[in-house]
């Protein structure tokens, strides 16, 4: 399979189905929404909605599998560009540029960033409960709304990002690092391979080895990420290069070096593979995310 290919043709189906249901910026709160719009469609991978859609098709392939998995998808997006621009605020990482553009606070201010990121979060679960989701049975639809939201609040996401501020600038253990990255950024990871499971109707192996799947690629994505912070360029990232440093945070190669970093990233990957043996090609695109997840570099 051709993963830049695939990802380009899922972004744009993802992308589409964003512009289609975002909020337009008229009326009253037209400036609120614009913040919004901004940070949202910035560019970006688009990672974990296509993560999502993988896993659905993976269980299932048919083309109404998709169509629900989308809104879902598009939830986690919101969410995802959400936990982006607060990150980047002067109280947080203090970051002036986001996907090669300059941050939301830098252009709209520092509340009104909040506020759209606000927007953004409670944005999301409209979707995933709202008119657009109704194709999915209430069941799962509730299942997939707490996988996302746990994965999204105080023991998930928030949680991680609430611990790597504790942390900045202390000595810590891989215990301690890990318990930032599992919930800064794995949570939410899982939380697209699984919700994407739930979608299509998987039975409890197939949930379980998707979920295995998502931890280890989850793990493997930051440890990239704290790689690609130390080797790439700001170019490259879309973001400023080296802030890892700047803000004196615990990562990867500062605990473990560079290379036994990498090796690392390398064996979560085999493990997400391993975890996918029960799936027949329709997991292809699941097989090949893995491994572009270990070797891109931005």
């Amino acid at each position: 399979m051709e993963i830049k290919t695939y990802l380009n043709e899922q972004r744009q189906q993802v992308e589409k189905y964003l512009i289609d249901l975002v909020l337009e910026p008229v009326g009253t709160f037209s400036k609120h929404i614009e913040s919004m719009r901004y940070s949202l469609f910035a560019g970006g991978k688009r990672i974990r909605p296509i993560l999502c859609l993988a896993a659905a098709a993976a269980v299932d392939s048919k083309e109404d599998t998709f169509q629900r998995a989308l809104p879902v998808g598009c939830a986690l997006e919101c969410i995802h560009t959400y936990s982006l621009i607060h990150d980047d605020l002067p109280a947080m990482d203090d970051d002036d540029l986001r996907r090669g553009k300059p941050t939301n606070h830098t252009v709209f201010g520092e509340a009104a960033a909040i506020l759209a990121g606000d927007g953004l979060l409670t944005f999301a679960f409209d979707l995933l409960s709202g008119p657009v989701s109704a194709a999915t049975p209430d069941s799962a639809r509730i299942r997939i709304i707490q996988t996302i939201a746990r994965a999204a609040g105080p023991l998930g996401m928030v949680g991680g990002q609430s611990l790597d501020m504790i942390y900045a600038g202390k000595l810590v253990g891989y215990d301690e690092l890990r318990s930032i990255h599992r919930s800064k950024t794995g949570a939410l990871i899982t939380a697209s391979v699984v919700s994407g499971a739930i979608v299509a109707g998987a039975d409890e192996a197939q949930e379980e080895a998707l979920k295995t799947y998502g931890d280890n690629i989850g793990l493997a994505f930051q440890i990239v990420d704290d790689l690609l912070d130390v080797e790439a360029t700001t170019e490259q990232l879309g973001k400023p290069a080296g802030s890892d440093i700047k803000s004196d945070k615990v990562t990867y190669p500062s605990l473990f070096g560079k290379e036994t970093s990498r090796t690392m990233a390398r064996e979560a990957v085999q493990e997400a593979l391993a975890a996918l043996t029960l799936f027949d090609k329709q997991a292809d695109p699941l097989r090949a995310l893995a491994n572009y997840i270990v070797e891109r570099n931005k």
